[in-house]
């Protein structure tokens, strides 16, 4: 059973959505109906308040209607254009929640929940929708519930409000089955047996009501209970960083937009840098008052998080769009959103190269003639795979130019190697391991006394010996591994058991370091 006590959700049923949208281009008098051929025959699809206190309602022969009130307004129906306006009413509700899935054909879906005390809570943000709503022009009814099923039956079906996780049974008992968005011919079935409310098959033996009815009867009836989870799926993909404002007095002028921008992309560096990541897709999302949302996307070359550099992309964008940023009666709200991340590791900052040079070396010169040349070195990159002999320490006067690091940098990330401990012990420490295969890593390895599970391992990472040379040795594997307590190591064995047979000395274990 799922548990369903933290989520909440909106449903939004726009009963009269295609009467209003063309209510709301064309001002009528006459009571206004939708027409559309169904078969041979020109029907009713769509009517507004009006036209249903007359008597009129979807599914009536359009002769048939204009018999009965010959003074009714007709329109053709354009499921094209009610799609697009339920698509930007979808877009206008993102001010409320990043998970918005439109319901065709005239509902929307909001996964409400951890949003609603921006609003002050869900009667407020309710409130705030339904006003909206109703300035548009639009008929509407909503209901809010713990499972998505409950939502849309109470919007549909039942009396809307906000119903408590836990309340989906007693809601749904007096329903028709149709709350449960069922296809007509099992609503009809179910009917002839004399079912009609969901409250008549709660409690029945559900292997009979299966094997007569199917097994979508009991799956909406458990999603709508909370006992099976339900996905929302949103329109849109969801930004895994976001950070937005709203006014309590609309913005209209750019350099207002730009500055907001920058103030959004100062609370996203924070959450960016913690978790390592950098932007390389970037949206401004702007709500008008009117409903009207303007969006404005920019891209970049290479990760970033730097507010300064991120409002300048917008600055740019804003200068090359075709059209001019309409603000209408201006902006209540902004969102920034990075639609792509990739990692960006911190750097250290370098002082050598460029117009710090001359600095630099002033900065050394000192500091050797009051410590002494020895005691003031620099690490020199040496050409060498083996770890303890990758780097000398050299007085930092005796070094000119490379250091050699930029060249090592760029091997490892050409040859994509696995990560290394920052900092190494000073020679490797033999430790005694055991493995479960010859060549895998350690299961098990006691260092300095104490005995270290191994839970994961990674590698190895095979470094030959440099026989050319007085620092040969056997091969080493590497192996990155992490022990039940979360510390991780870095280790190798030296030496192969395949070359035992040659008369080789048996391979041998050594931690080499640690990762922070």
């Amino acid at each position: 059973m799922s548990d369903s006590s933290s989520q909440r959700t909106l449903s939004l049923w726009l009963r009269r959505l295609s009467t209003d949208r063309i209510a709301r281009s064309h001002k009528r008098s006459a009571p206004l109906v939708i027409t559309g051929k169904r078969g041979n025959a020109e029907v009713l699809t769509a009517v507004d308040d009006a036209a249903e206190q007359l008597g009129l309602s979807p599914g009536l022969a359009l002769a048939q209607a204009r018999a009965m009130h010959p003074g009714i307004d007709a329109a053709d129906e354009n499921a094209e254009a009610d799609i697009a306006l339920l698509e930007s009413i979808a877009d206008w509700c993102l001010r409320y929640t990043p998970l918005v899935a439109c319901d065709a054909p005239d509902s929307l879906l909001l996964d409400i929940s951890g949003c609603a005390h921006l609003y002050g809570g869900e009667h407020k943000l309710v409130a705030d929708l339904a006003a909206r709503l109703e300035n548009a022009g639009f008929a509407y009814s909503l209901a809010i519930a713990g499972t998505i099923g409950g939502a849309w039956a109470a919007a549909h079906y039942g009396e809307p409000a906000s119903y408590a996780c836990g309340e989906e049974r007693a809601l749904l008992a007096p329903l028709p089955l149709s709350a449960l968005r069922l296809p007509p011919a099992t609503v009809a079935g179910l009917d002839r047996v004399g079912l009609k409310c969901i409250g008549d098959i709660v409690d029945l033996p559900r292997a009979p009501l299966t094997a007569r009815f199917g097994s979508e009867v009991l799956r909406q009836l458990d999603r709508a209970l909370g006992h099976e989870h339900e996905p929302l799926t949103p329109r849109l993909p969801v930004a895994p960083y976001v950070a937005e404002q709203r006014f309590f007095e609309p913005i209209a002028r750019e350099e207002d937009v730009l500055a907001i921008t920058g103030r959004l992309a100062r609370r996203l560096q924070f959450t960016l840098e913690r978790r390592g990541d950098g932007a390389r897709r970037i949206e401004l999302a702007l709500f008008r008052t009117d409903g009207v949302v303007r969006r404005i996307v920019a891209g970049t070359s290479r990760a970033l998080r730097d507010p300064d550099e991120i409002r300048a992309l917008f600055v740019e964008r804003l200068t090359a769009l075709a059209d001019a940023l309409d603000p209408g009666f201006g902006f209540d709200m902004a969102r920034l959103s990075v639609i792509v991340a990739e990692p960006c590791p911190a750097q250290q900052i370098g002082i050598r190269g460029g117009e710090n040079a001359a600095e630099f070396c002033r900065l050394v010169d000192r500091l050797s003639a009051r410590l002494g040349a020895r005691r003031v070195c620099q690490l020199d990159a040496q050409d060498s795979h083996i770890p303890e002999l990758a780097e000398v320490a050299l007085p930092a006067q005796t070094i000119n130019g490379d250091t050699g690091w930029d060249a090592f940098r760029r091997y490892r990330r050409e040859t994509e190697l696995s990560p290394r401990p920052l900092r190494l012990l000073t020679r490797p420490e033999p430790i005694e391991a055991i493995a479960e295969v010859p060549d895998g890593p350690p299961l098990r390895f006691r260092w300095r006394r104490a005995l270290h599970e191994v839970i994961a391992a990674e590698g190895p990472e095979r470094i030959e010996g440099s026989w050319w040379s007085e620092h040969g040795g056997p091969a080493r594997d590497y192996f990155r591994v992490e022990d039940k307590s979360g510390l991780r190591f870095w280790l190798f064995r030296a030496g192969l058991y395949r070359d035992l047979a040659q008369g080789a000395v048996a391979p041998t274990w050594f931690l080499h370091g640690t990762f922070a």
